[in-house]
């Protein structure tokens, strides 16, 4: 089972903050009096949807309580709730449901977006933002690892915890069926950091979680160091001394028809 650590994805606070601010700026809502942080993490996300929306009721979604408790402490004044996100359901229609790098880890988007655009109240916004790396070398690199190692009957299909995002044009269809006037775009972050090291303790708090959690110590350790030593090769070093992380992200802004 994964678990979750906010200190550790709070690391590179800074650069996963920057999607979802890039997201919130496409929300077609000058105000809002419900909003949803579905799979709020530790509260970034959250505290950036309270200085845009200061009077509404936010209330932040997400199944670890390790990050809901950091959560807590970054923005009192929003409600946190513990719950699979696969089976929530809101009390009332939300205004805004922003879902930030967390729907990459459910099944069935079509039928997804179509249940989570079916709470939105009318003229509300769903807001998605969702890597898509898997064919990086950073996670192709992790399925090569995986498979070659004395580790490999343990780990198994790790990957498959991820849903492969469709090309946009498929969400695009798939929003606007669901009743959504539709916003979809790509962007490829670069982002600097200090060496290959530096790309494994970034992923350790997301990617690499459901190939580490099969491991014991050992195991764990013997796999990121020949994990590492790929990272190192195919990520070489630039012009200033470090490394550039390529991640490419999939946003998409819907908004329900009145």
């Amino acid at each position: 089972m994964m678990a979750w650590d906010a200190a550790a994805y709070l690391h590179f606070a800074g650069e996963r903050t920057r999607p979802a601010a890039d997201l919130l700026t496409r929300v077609p809502l000058d105000d809002a009096r419900r909003v949803v942080d579905l799979g709020c993490g530790p509260g970034n996300s959250t505290a950036l949807l309270r200085a845009r929306y200061p009077d509404a009721e936010i209330v932040g979604i997400d199944s670890s309580s390790d990050m809901l408790a950091q959560a807590r402490e970054a923005v009192p004044s929003a409600a946190f709730v513990e719950v699979d996100i696969a089976t929530w359901k809101p009390d009332a229609a939300p205004d805004l449901i922003f879902a930030n790098a967390v729907l990459q880890w459910l099944p069935a988007h079509e039928h997804l977006l179509t249940r989570l655009m079916n709470f939105l109240a009318p003229g509300g916004c769903l807001a998605v933002q969702m890597p898509d790396n898997l064919d990086e070398p950073s996670h192709r690199l992790m399925r090569s690892v995986a498979a070659a190692g004395p580790w490999a009957r343990r780990i198994d299909d790790a990957a498959a915890v991820r849903t492969r995002i469709a090309a946009p044009e498929i969400y695009y269809d798939w929003l606007c069926a669901a009743g959504g006037e539709v916003d979809a775009w790509t962007t490829i972050y670069r982002h600097p950091l200090a060496d290959a090291r530096a790309i494994v303790a970034w992923l350790k708090a997301t990617g690499l979680l459901p190939f580490l959690a099969p491991l014991d110590a050992e195991a764990r350790a013997g796999f990121l160091a020949a994990y590492e030593g790929e990272i190192a090769r195919a990520y070489p070093t630039r012009s200033d001394g470090r490394v550039l992380l390529s991640f490419p992200r999939l946003f998409l802004v819907a908004r329900r028809r009145p």
